[in-house]
């Protein structure tokens, strides 16, 4: 039986990796951050039935780091925790580059030291591309980093520090580079699950209006277990290589609250207002990924559609609020 261990378990990805790799016949374990209410780390995933376990530890911590790795001796290590909000990391940078820069260095200092031989995953992202695109409109491997936020500039030395390593130490380090990835576990402080919350929240007379920034601002947004499937197949590849993973389709903020709130019958013309404090200090108008080389690498194609994804998470929350 494998041993995997996941940061950053009781989030989005963790949790639906978590669910994939059990399925896998994996043992599973996860570090989590003391919370003074614990049912927010079990609010996504069910640890117990799953048979999962969840040990406290934080990246910053690195006594905390060196205790679990050498308990578990992990054959393949995760690295999802981060400070994942990309807006609030203007408002928390030097939070924000503790836990998503030093923070992966703290644990690739870990990982070189107690379990070399394991295979390590870095959760890099599109927002490093920033505003940078190449001639074509799409953002690949190859694209120049030129990040617009703190978070961004993080994730860039989360990146670089983790080939750096790989290269160096001859560890097997892989990074997914993932454009925007969304479902019904998404925090609903994010866009897409804001909207759709909302939405379902308008429909039902419970709000009567809901509050945007930039609604011109394009992506690319896949679904969460289709990005999971994806880490596992990046990891596991022979030698140790850097992916793309998006779904090459990208759509503005606009058109997804137009949907959402036409699923919904409703005119979102006549309920959404813009209010700066959701801007940005410096915008980033456009993400669109390219991921041919994954696709040509590993056959790997999304099961979600955007249409699907929006409609899945239209359902959770219909349900979910009475």
């Amino acid at each position: 039986m494998r041993k995997a261990l996941i940061t950053g378990i009781s989030g989005q990805d963790g949790s639906y990796l978590a669910e994939y790799l059990n399925d896998l016949g994996y043992e599973v374990h996860g570090i989590v951050r003391r919370n003074s209410v614990p049912e927010h780390q079990a609010s996504r995933i069910d640890f117990e039935r799953l048979n999962i376990t969840t040990h406290y530890g934080d990246l910053n911590d690195i006594s905390s780091l060196n205790k679990i790795l050498s308990k578990i001796m992990p054959d393949e290590i995760y690295n999802l925790g981060a400070q994942s909000h990309v807006r609030i990391s203007f408002d928390v940078p030097q939070f924000t580059v503790q836990t998503n820069a030093l923070g992966v260095l703290n644990l690739l200092e870990s990982y070189k030291l107690i379990c070399p031989k394991a295979k390590f995953y870095q959760a890099s992202s599109s927002e490093m591309f920033g505003s940078s695109v190449d001639e074509d409109g799409f953002q690949r491997e190859t694209t120049p980093f030129r990040p617009v936020s703190p978070y961004g500039c993080a994730k860039v030395f989360g990146y670089n520090i983790s080939v750096n390593y790989r290269k160096a130490y001859k560890l097997h380090i892989t990074n997914g580079i993932l454009f925007n990835h969304e479902s019904p576990r998404r925090g609903s402080n994010f866009v897409t699950n804001k909207v759709v919350k909302i939405a379902v929240q308008i429909k039902k007379g419970l709000k009567d209006k809901l509050e945007l920034g930039n609604m011109d601002s394009y992506r690319d947004w896949g679904h969460s277990k289709d990005y999971v499937r994806a880490m596992h197949l990046i990891l596991n590849n022979k030698n140790p290589e850097d992916f793309v993973v998006a779904t090459g389709r990208t759509h503005s903020v606009r058109e997804m609250v137009n949907y959402v709130f036409s699923k919904l019958k409703l005119d979102y013309k006549d309920y959404v207002v813009q209010n700066p404090k959701f801007l940005r200090p410096e915008e980033l108008p456009y993400l669109k990924g390219d991921s041919s080389k994954l696709k040509s690498k590993f056959n790997w194609e999304p099961e979600y559609t955007f249409e699907k994804m929006l409609d899945e998470m239209i359902d959770f929350w219909n349900k979910t609020i009475k």
